[in-house]
């Protein structure tokens, strides 16, 4: 038996005919034979985390320039092997000049049907969006990052939903831990500092209508209050305190008063809110969710 001795080397030169490129082996788009497993539809296959500058909207009409981890997926009928993975970046890249919103998410997920014939298709873009912050009385300004997503599914009905995501990170102060110090200072002199502690709020809104994530980040401002400083002098420190005083919660406090604002937008059709308080008197985290309710909605 002879064999060859494969060449270790690359050829820069060498150059693709259209002959040469029918000739390359293609598995994905291959028999329903070679399938492994169950021959069943599959409804998400893709690719997650790819990542590419993006432009974004604001209210004053300013385009944020953002990076952006981007999953795609579309659904897998059964009887096919698999997708072509790189036309999800391919069509994706066909808009990466496009300024992105949650309802624009539509089109890509219908170009993803067309270029991929599919039935159904995911898009899911991450990013973290800044916006300026003023202290509480020092005047100083600085610049709050918020985890931000948007999200749109389109079926195989021509159902486009469309998401957004947000983590608002906030400051718990224990009422029971306030009262149980002041008891303490009353009634036998001794110093007690209740126990505070950063939180956050993971919010998911379903919209029927866009809203700017300045906005969502407002809407839990209004509810909360009490969200984590930036820029911070003595008097700020001091602001701080006082409104960790005026604001105190629990962790179902918070849940249900962001229930309170985000049901009186109506461009939110529904919501999930998962509130955690990452405890500084337990070693545990304490933690509430909470959705609005909608028959066969969020859960």
């Amino acid at each position: 038996m002879i064999t060859t001795q494969l060449k270790r080397f690359y050829d820069p030169t060498f150059t693709v005919t259209d002959q040469y490129k029918a000739s390359l082996p293609d598995l994905q788009n291959g028999p329903s034979s070679l399938i492994e497993g169950a021959n069943v539809p599959i409804q998400q296959v893709g690719i997650s985390n790819f990542k590419l500058p993006l432009k974004y909207p604001t209210p004053s009409g300013e385009l944020l320039t953002l990076e952006t981890s981007v999953d795609g997926y579309v659904g897998l009928d059964a009887g096919k092997k698999g997708i072509n993975m790189s036309r999800i970046m391919r069509t994706f890249y066909d808009f990466r000049d496009e300024v992105f919103y949650p309802g624009k998410l539509k089109d890509l997920l219908e170009a993803y049907q067309r270029d991929l014939d599919s039935r159904s298709a995911f898009l899911k873009l991450s990013y973290s969006y800044p916006m300026i912050k003023k202290s509480l009385r020092s005047g100083l300004e600085g610049y709050q990052y918020y985890d931000v997503s948007i999200e749109g599914k389109l079926d195989e009905y021509g159902n486009f939903r469309k998401f957004m995501h947000l983590d608002f990170v906030y400051s718990s102060a224990c009422p029971c831990s306030f009262e149980l110090a002041e008891h303490a200072r009353e009634q036998r002199d001794v110093a007690a500092i209740p126990h505070s502690q950063r939180s956050v709020a993971s919010i998911s809104v379903e919209l029927s209508d866009d809203i700017f994530v300045d906005e969502l980040v407002e809407i839990s401002r209004d509810a909360l209050h009490t969200e984590t400083q930036v820029m911070v002098k003595r008097e700020d420190e001091q602001a701080f305190a006082e409104m960790n005083g005026a604001y105190q919660k629990f962790v179902e406090d918070a849940a249900r008063l962001l229930y309170d604002k985000l049901s009186e937008e109506d461009r939110i059709y529904d919501f999930l809110v998962r509130c955690a308080h990452l405890e500084s008197l337990h070693s545990h985290d304490a933690v509430s969710r909470i959705c609005k309710g909608v028959p066969n909605g969020m859960r």
